[in-house]
């Protein structure tokens, strides 16, 4: 009864009053006893206001509450519900709310994990991307263009890019890609602090569902490491034509020298024959090396493992070095752990030990001093080999493993390097996924270490 006294029942019930007093003023007309009349005026006004609550219970009120849960529908709470027992019209409106509430709600649940997915995919892809209005406002960047150029995404956002990118290729691609309609492609370079790296811009137009422009999306690719391979392949080519130009003219020179009749002096013929044949024996060495890199570098080389006596292989190596260390009278002190093993591909360790020890016989002076120390920890084992040469620049230690890179170019040219050697050292012990290090100081030597997990993953 409570109800009667609300909003809007009130109103119906001040109208339901007039009703029957109005009545009341008609039948007062015909009917004279007070009694009978307050009596008819009083059932019409029960009837009315039953009919009213049963009106009111039936249609108003699940009509209100069904308002109240679209409402909340709208605010985004999809987990409104709107309850009514009977099987009526209000009971099938009822469940078709609850239905929409359910389908919205999962429907706005798939929406916000694809714009997730999506915003996490964009946001940690590799490339920079910058999205831009057909007015030239920034809408979004990622987190690789901010890593690019810094700042934080409110610097971009909201800005017109020629307002916030002083970059001029970046003004002409985003001019160029809403001028001409299509993909246009840039490249260019930019510094991070002392760092120069290359980076390449595609612009790409947006259009809506009527093929009207309404921006651009801007994708930058970071292609330094691309950039430095196609540098180190100019420089490896350039190299390799070089050093093998110079076997192969000396070859070439002393073999028209003796065609044209020094051939028939002995002394001269034995001298430029002798030329002839360390060029030959220079030229086999480097393509050997070159082989070995190439063998190195394919993605399916296998490492035949085993279990190799430290002690032992470096014995094997110091016995096929002695005649060349006998030769420069150097001293050669060699200092293995007790029972030091290895689990490794034993021909490329060998490799390894006779190229650091190669390196250092031609690199130190005559009566210098060369050791071979092998160290076991409890999770690695370490071969170090440490001369008392030349030395090397502490600027040159960067680049002492690349190829062809010659600390002292004309020693290393009279003794017969190739340029190769460390750059193998370095390539074994990688695939046998060891660490390498080096220190040295000019005119104190060298000590070169390779270290060695015991357990290959």
């Amino acid at each position: 009864m409570r109800a009667l006294f609300k909003k809007p029942l009130a109103t119906y019930l001040v109208g339901i009053l007039l009703v029957v007093f109005a009545t009341g003023l008609v039948l007062y007309q015909v009917v004279e006893n007070i009694l009978i009349l307050g009596s008819v005026m009083l059932t019409q006004f029960i009837i009315l206001t039953l009919f009213l609550l049963h009106l009111y219970e039936r249609y108003i009120r699940p009509i209100k509450k069904a308002t109240r849960t679209i409402d909340e529908i709208v605010k985004g709470n999809y987990r409104a519900r709107f309850h009514h027992p009977s099987n009526d019209t209000i009971g099938i409106l009822s469940a078709k709310i609850n239905s929409l509430a359910r389908n919205i709600g999962e429907f706005s649940r798939h929406e916000k994990m694809q714009s997730e997915q999506l915003s996490t995919v964009i946001d940690n892809t590799q490339s920079g991307l910058i999205l831009i209005d057909s007015k030239g406002y920034i809408h979004f960047v990622n987190r690789k263009f901010i890593n690019i150029f810094g700042g934080v995404p409110k610097d971009y956002k909201g800005h017109l890019y020629y307002d916030i990118l002083d970059n001029e290729i970046i003004h002409e691609t985003v001019q160029k890609t809403f001028l001409y309609e299509k993909n246009v492609k840039e490249a260019f370079t930019h510094y991070k602090g002392i760092d120069k790296i290359y980076l390449e811009i595609v612009g790409a137009p947006i259009f809506n569902e009527k093929g009207m422009l309404k921006g651009a999306v801007l994708v930058i690719y970071d292609i330094t490491e691309m950039k430095k391979l196609e540098l180190m392949r100019k420089d490896f080519v350039a190299n390799v034509s070089h050093e093998l130009k110079t076997p192969i003219t000396s070859i070439k020179g002393f073999a028209e020298t003796l065609l044209d009749g020094t051939i028939d002096d002995k002394e001269a013929s034995k001298e430029f024959l002798a030329i002839i044949y360390n060029e030959s024996d220079r030229l086999q060495l480097l393509i050997e090396d070159l082989l070995v890199l190439s063998r190195l570098e394919k993605e399916d080389f296998q490492l035949v493992l085993s279990e190799i006596d430290l002690n032992q292989m470096v014995g094997e190596v110091a016995l096929l070095m002695r005649h060349k260390i006998d030769e420069k009278q150097l001293s050669l002190s060699v200092q293995i752990s007790d029972g030091a093993t290895i689990k490794a591909d034993k021909e490329r360790m060998k490799q390894v030990i006779i190229n650091l020890i190669d390196n250092a016989i031609n690199y130190t002076p005559i009566d210098g001093q060369i050791w071979v120390n092998g160290i076991e920890t409890e999770d690695e084992v370490i071969i170090e080999v440490k001369d008392t040469g030349i030395g090397i620049a502490k600027e040159a230690l960067p680049r002492i493993f690349e190829r062809f890179y010659r600390v002292d170019k004309a020693r290393s040219r009279n003794t017969g390097g190739t340029g190769l050697g460390l750059a193998i050292v370095k390539h074994i012990v990688e695939v046998h996924k060891g660490d390498i290090r080096i220190s040295s100081e000019l005119n104190k030597g060298t000590t070169i270490s390779v270290a060695f997990r015991k357990e290959l993953d």
